[in-house]
């Protein structure tokens, strides 16, 4: 299909906060307010540390807030350091359309223009409904070989349109433009899955919203690029998938909004253990079995989760993260896999935990979603119990979700700016709308 670039940029451009339902304005605000919160958490991680060093060290225009740290940096510089913060524990949201981590890969970047610009709320909103669904809907023409089979890892790929299409709604490039900045967004885009349990992983949502947001600013200046990098020749679907779909570009999603699709996480993990964590825990509850009485563990699952977190042996607290056995073993421990402590590498080499690890068998299967677990027990009185659980249906009660993320957010940001700015953050995220500038936000954000 030719002109699919310039068709999903002329969407994203002409999206305005009146076309946005206020069921899908909610969903926008708990993206922003899960997203901050990860950053602020992930903001003393090593990796961020290494980053923050960097960028600092390089200087430059102090115009944006690093998200649980002092001093500003470049917009671009705490685009990187404040994505891969924010990717740093896993612990951001999903979607399957993508497949990946849509809102990391666009809000790091979209906010540090705001700050840098004095934008306000409703505008920030828009641009990142706007890039989020051009986003999902970039996945969806390259899915499901670019992720699944190639192993390129779609929040670093295709997240770098998503952050180009926001920046350029806010700062409200021409068609020409817009189509521009999503080609020079499409020549950067890069990041392999094969670097999953290690600090790269987080690098590539860092670099897709610096890649959107430099991709915008270069448009704006008069940078010239394809405004066909989609679809052309040795472009972005040509080069980076076996699959060309541009017609499931253009199909309307679940609810109407493929933001209303979005999955947040409970467990700081890869999204492709959680069926597993939650088949164990029903395990649990229904029959009350302990680690003592299971002599085998066999779970279901579908093959792509083989080539994303089977790290079979962790060592590391970010290996045990992509470890389907090691999270099984930690979900029938009752272990909280929502703290993040419990992801270090004292607990992934526990030898109680080790052990039941080891007991874990994976049968990958073809034709279910990756999202989807049964786990079947083998006790040692003989009996044989099964569970399953499926990840991957999003929740269908907004307000419940809201509260859920509400109290996620405390528990991540509190330990680091305290329970005041919390709260302010959460008051200020719920009225995002509201907001004449979000400079203020910023600053509570920062350290």
């Amino acid at each position: 299909m030719t002109g699919i670039t310039r068709t999903l940029a002329e969407q994203a451009r002409k999206l305005t906060l009146a076309d946005i339902p206020e069921v899908t304005r909610a969903w926008a605000r708990q993206c922003i307010l899960d997203t901050i919160a990860c950053g602020i958490a992930g903001a003393s991680d090593e990796l961020t540390e290494i980053l923050l060093a960097e960028m600092r060290e390089q200087g430059g225009k102090e115009a944006a807030s690093v998200w649980g740290h002092t001093g500003k940096l470049p917009a671009a510089a705490a685009a990187i350091v404040n994505g891969a913060a924010a990717h740093a524990l896993d612990f951001d949201d999903v979607n399957l359309a993508m497949p990946g981590h849509p809102s990391v890969a666009i809000l790091p970047g979209l906010l540090a223009l705001a700050e840098e610009r004095g934008d306000s709320g409703a505008d920030v909103l828009t641009a990142f409904v706007a890039g989020y669904e051009l986003q999902c809907r970039v996945g969806r023409i390259v899915s499901p070989g670019h992720y699944d089979v190639l192993g390129f890892h779609s929040t670093a790929t295709v997240g770098s349109f998503g952050a180009a299409a926001a920046c350029a709604h806010l700062m409200g490039l021409d068609s020409e433009k817009f189509a521009i900045a999503l080609g020079i967004a499409g020549t950067q885009a890069a990041g392999l899955k094969s670097m999953f349990g290690t600090m790269c992983k987080p690098l590539h949502a860092g670099k897709a919203s610096y890649h959107g947001l430099m991709a915008a600013k270069l448009a704006a200046r008069g940078f010239t690029a394809r405004t066909d990098v989609l679809e052309c020749a040795q472009g972005f679907a040509k080069t980076h998938s076996p699959d060309f779909n541009p017609e499931k570009a253009l199909e309307t999603p679940a609810n109407g909004w493929y933001i209303q699709s979005n999955l947040f996480k409970y467990h700081a993990a890869c999204y492709m253990v959680h069926s597993s964590i939650d088949s164990a825990r029903k395990l649990r509850e229904q029959f009350g079995v302990t680690p003592e009485q299971i002599a085998r563990v066999r779970v279901q699952l579908e093959e792509a989760c083989d080539r994303i977190c089977n790290i079979p042996a962790p060592v590391t607290g970010l290996e045990a993260k992509f470890s389907l056995k090691l999270a099984s073993a930690m979900g029938l421990s009752g272990i909280d896999t929502g703290r993040l402590s419990t992801y270090s590498a004292e607990v992934a080499t526990n030898p109680g935990l080790v052990a039941l690890r080891d007991k874990v068998e994976l049968d990958f299967r073809t034709g279910i979603p990756n999202t989807f677990a049964e786990m079947e027990l083998l006790l040692t009185d003989g009996r044989t119990i099964t569970a399953r659980h499926d990840s991957g249906i999003p929740s269908d009660d907004a307000a419940v979700q809201g509260k859920r993320l509400e109290e996620k957010f405390h528990a991540l940001v509190e330990p680091v700016l305290g329970s005041n700015r919390s709260s302010a953050l959460v008051s200020d995220v719920l009225r995002f709308e509201e907001l004449a500038d979000v400079r203020g936000l910023m600053g509570l954000a920062a350290g």
